[in-house]
């Protein structure tokens, strides 16, 4: 993987990653599991993150740790309590925990206690798929490579303008990752789309280091792969809607074919165009079903909830 091999990069990658890297160890969210360099805790974290919070996951970490503080004491466990501890914390699927507590096993079974120190080795692991293994991997052994998810893809698409597609982010992430640095670069990067860049930005509160290179940020579109673009609001059913929240707001209460001309000028309650009474009826019910408006169906009357 080359530089010269990854589209849309900075001229001055070096200025890129040091930016990143000062700003995540300037200050960074406090995780139990970014204390330790043991590939096992470290599998357990993120095993329990997959599709979790990370706020509801640092109580389960510790007490699974507690409980078995070892993949020997993992190993050695009654498969059955090792289930009823992630359903009784509501950590996802059970196979998670059967496919973790499998993997103790080969470490302390098969391989005499050696844990495998790159992502090749770690897949061979039960349950341990390409991203579990790559970031233990990295933040065990410092030994990974650059980690590209959901969040990585959403800071490299509005930062480098990089297209959505997976060869592409591979090969950004990969450029972008100092050699031999994946521990501290991959924690940044997914800190940094965690509480910079997330589906709503907040690049100025968050500081972002990356601002001065930004694509999204010099031209105002921070839509990504997973931020599909606002729909229009002029003449979207949104607008509507607040527009007849606002009408009932001012009347104590309107027939359907009342409130309908103040809503759209081209109201025609029984034409054959958009603006119709069953339109309106249809908006006016989904208001109810919210809690926002009482609606009379028999009288076709419409009034703001009390």
């Amino acid at each position: 993987m080359s530089e010269a091999d990854a589209p849309a990069l900075p001229d001055d990658v070096d200025a890129v990653r040091a930016a990143l890297v000062e700003w995540y160890e300037d200050d960074h969210r406090e995780f139990p599991w970014r204390r330790t360099e043991d590939p096992y805790e470290i599998l357990v974290s993120e095993v329990m993150s997959q599709q979790t919070q990370l706020s509801r996951v640092v109580e389960a970490w510790e007490a699974f740790l507690d409980r078995w503080p070892t993949a020997a004491d993992l190993a050695a466990a009654d498969r059955a309590d090792v289930v009823g501890f992630w359903t009784d914390r509501s950590l996802g699927y059970n196979n998670r925990a059967k496919y973790l507590h499998e993997a103790a096993r080969q470490i302390i079974e098969e391989r005499e206690g050696e844990w495998p120190r790159d992502p090749d080795g770690l897949s061979e692991l039960m349950g341990v798929g390409p991203y579990t293994a790559n970031a233990v991997a990295s933040f065990a052994f410092d030994n990974g490579d650059a980690v590209v998810d959901t969040n990585v893809k959403r800071v490299l698409y509005r930062a480098f303008d990089v297209p959505d597609d997976d060869d592409a982010f591979e090969r950004v992430a990969g450029a972008l990752m100092p050699p031999g640095e994946s521990r501290v670069w991959n924690n940044a990067v997914m800190e940094l789309g965690g509480v910079a860049c997330e589906k709503t930005p907040a690049c100025d509160e968050a500081g972002c280091p990356w601002r001065e290179w930004c694509h999204a940020y010099g031209t105002g579109d921070f839509t990504a792969p997973d931020v599909p673009t606002q729909p229009e609001f002029e003449g979207s059913r949104r607008q509507m809607r607040g527009k007849v929240v606002s009408l009932l707001g001012e009347y104590d209460e309107l027939t359907l074919d009342e409130l309908g001309p103040r809503v759209r000028v081209d109201y025609n309650p029984d034409g054959d165009g958009e603006a119709t009474r069953e339109w309106l009826r249809g908006i006016v019910t989904d208001l109810e079903a919210d809690g926002l408006v009482e609606f009379d169906a028999d009288r076709g009357v419409a009034r703001l909830a009390r």
